[in-house]
């Protein structure tokens, strides 16, 4: 930036300086040639045809440098036929007069004729009363002056320039310095993040980089949900994998005559065991691209199937809107649905009523999942969502489901309630999903 901002002064301050120049140098000129031009009306004012046809002034002209030799101010009058009138400032030269063609208006132009002493020249023609003859009027002015005092501004414009130029580099890097300085303090920040263990950035940060501070700070809290989620799936795993390993365990301690049942059904538990966890992982990487949908009624009527053949004796109702998309990956949504509705037909009366309810005015979509059985304390429904918990030991289970149900869902940014059912008046469970755009 701070080499950019220089490029650009230099290249603005030169293209400026060099029309100011011009600028500078064509009113100097223009001005030294207004004196030279109100020379030559003089000189034609007082100028008159003697009686030999030749020219001769009435009035002497007012600038003593016309009687000076080599003053460096010079004036001829020339005629074709007519020796030329010259000043006495000429001395024993002559003006070179440029009689191309008659020309009434006054001309100017820079002669070099005189070899060391450089000339701005004013010319014009003029037919004088009683005359015939074209009059080439000529005052000649050393350019010494005019060229000091384009050097003059000349030197007081390059300075003036330079000093600017560096007046606006020292700005500009003050200012590059100073508008990035709540970069580097960000910079500071971050690494005071990973030198001692805080997790956010806290330092009072100027508006304009306040946005990217929030999404700072929102990608960390989303990398330690990240890592708590994986924590937490290393817990469910270990503790899932826990009671098939003591099982084994005591089974060879105790040489067991079943001792390879054992194996083979603990085996396949703990298999079952890691492909879940498995698939929450890639559960995670998929959610992370925010471009799930599926068909809640359709999950929820492929689950009803599946868990029918289990519970062939268990009555299933289905009701609600068929086609409500929710942004879950079916695999999940499969998931959380095979979860309630096998505890809803596990651990109830032999009813269980599922409602899908997309709830127009809000953003989510609501399942309901009811059964007839006992129901769950109201002292007990936050308890019974901890890794492990189980309220009814005699039938089988590992005591993950709801747990990772509720994991699942407030992954996806859903909340999940539990009540008693006011119809079959057993467990109420409330799932919120949101809903697909």
């Amino acid at each position: 930036m701070m080499l950019i901002a220089a490029g650009w002064i230099s290249i603005l301050l030169l293209v400026g300086g060099v029309a100011l120049d011009r600028t500078l140098t064509s009113l100097v000129t223009q001005q030294f040639d207004e004196q030279l031009n109100y020379m030559l009306t003089a000189m034609i004012g007082s100028a008159e045809i003697g009686p030999e046809g030749e020219v001769y002034f009435n009035r002497p002209l007012g600038d003593q440098r016309f009687l000076e030799p080599n003053s460096g101010l010079y004036w001829q009058i020339s005629g074709k036929g007519h020796e030329d009138f010259p000043s006495y400032s000429l001395w024993d030269r002559s003006l070179s007069v440029k009689m191309d063609k008659f020309d009434s208006q006054a001309r100017f132009f820079d002669s070099s004729q005189f070899v060391g002493e450089p000339l701005r020249v004013a010319q014009r023609a003029v037919v004088l009363p009683g005359s015939d003859t074209e009059w080439w009027f000529t005052v000649a002015a050393a350019r010494d002056e005019l060229d000091s005092q384009i050097a003059n501004f000349r030197s007081i414009l390059v300075w003036s320039f330079a000093i600017l130029g560096i007046g606006l580099f020292v700005m500009a890097m003050l200012q590059t310095w100073y508008g990035l300085s709540p970069l580097r303090r960000i910079r500071l920040a971050i690494a005071r993040i990973r030198t001692t263990g805080t997790n956010r950035v806290t330092d009072p940060l100027p508006q304009e980089v306040q946005p990217m501070v929030e999404e700072l700070n929102a990608l960390l809290a989303h990398s330690d949900r990240q890592a708590e989620e994986a924590r937490t799936h290393a817990g469910n795993l270990a503790h899932a994998l826990k009671t098939p390993l003591t099982v084994l365990t005591n089974a060879a301690t105790a040489r067991s005559q079943d001792l390879d049942e054992a194996v083979l059904r603990e085996s396949a538990i703990m298999r079952r065991q890691v492909d879940h966890h498995l698939a929450r992982a890639r559960a995670a990487g998929r959610r992370a691209g925010g471009l799930a949908r599926s068909n809640a009624m359709e999950s929820a009527q492929a689950v009803q199937r599946a868990v029918a053949r289990l519970y062939p004796n268990v009555r299933f109702d289905i009701d609600g809107a068929e086609d409500p998309q929710v942004a879950l990956e079916r695999q999940d949504l499969d998931e959380l649905l095979g979860n309630l509705i096998e505890n809803a037909a596990k651990y109830g009366g032999g009813s269980v009523f599922v409602t899908v309810d997309p709830e127009p005015e809000s953003r989510m979509c609501t399942v309901w999942v009811e059964d007839d059985g006992t129901g769950i304390p109201e002292s007990e429904r936050v308890n019974i969502f901890a890794r492990g918990t189980r309220l009814d030991t005699e039938k089988p289970g590992t005591g993950l489901g709801l747990a990772i149900v509720r994991d699942v869902v407030e992954s996806y940014g859903g909340t999940i309630t539990l009540a008693e059912s006011e119809d079959l008046g057993g467990l109420l469970v409330k799932m919120c999903l949101p809903r697909a755009e």
